[in-house]
């Protein structure tokens, strides 16, 4: 697979949470940290994704905010 996004984490599925219509896929990468994509269930379907499983999180914004209180 070739991609042009450079935010690429590698981790494993840890959690895989479906609602209606979208699912939150928690992936554990380096370090510890828990990373939280909502995506379809048809792509969590599509994708066979399940707990365990290898997968990487692609990280393609436009924009990084920054806030303190």
């Amino acid at each position: 697979m070739k991609i042009s996004a450079r935010n690429v984490l590698e981790g494993k599925v840890v959690k895989v949470t479906k609602g209606a219509t979208t699912a939150h896929v928690v992936l554990e990468v380096a370090g510890g940290a828990k990373v939280t994509a909502a995506i379809t269930n048809e792509a969590v379907d599509d994708l066979g994704l399940k707990v365990g499983d290898s997968a990487k999180a692609v990280v393609k914004a436009s924009d990084v905010l920054v806030a303190i209180d």
